[in-house]
């Protein structure tokens, strides 16, 4: 029987990446996961964490590579790599290129390409202006199928 496949995207909101790699992890053991990292994911040690630790962690519980480039998540809708994209945590910059269209990183293309299929995306925002600034973008996203 096959598991389903979900595709979890770590964008930057550094300070909730330890509560959300521990979901990821409890996610792990049920679903296949295919990780995927946003450029400054992959590559900012902050005080939250170093960057290897991250991908070192993400891709232990996926066995597998995280996908980190523009060019490794353009194929991800049409090899239909996962039955659901989770981005979490998503920053408000994210939000607002999945808002308009804007594909310039792993995690943005993902989506898109993802996004052909008809298939679902779940955002889990996380923004520290208290969705003030992203209100305009989540609404945007709230009206598109």
């Amino acid at each position: 029987m096959r598991k389903e496949r979900i595709g979890f995207a770590f964008c930057g909101s550094f300070c909730n990446h330890p509560r959300v790699l521990m979901l990821y992890e409890e996610l792990s053991e049920e679903f296949e996961l295919v990780p995927i990292l946003s450029e400054n994911a992959a590559q900012y040690d902050t005080r939250f964490g170093l960057s290897s630790d991250l991908i070192a962690r993400v891709e232990r519980a996926a066995g597998r590579s995280a996908i980190r480039t523009i060019v490794e998540a353009e194929p991800f809708g049409p090899q239909n790599l996962a039955d659901v994209l989770v981005i979490a945590p998503c920053t408000g910059n994210s939000l607002a290129k999945l808002a308009h269209g804007v594909t310039d990183g792993p995690v943005t293309m993902a989506a898109k390409s993802h996004l052909r299929n008809g298939k679902p995306v779940v955002i889990a925002l996380a923004t520290n202006d208290g969705l003030s600034a992203s209100a305009p973008n989540l609404a945007t996203l709230l009206n598109r199928k």
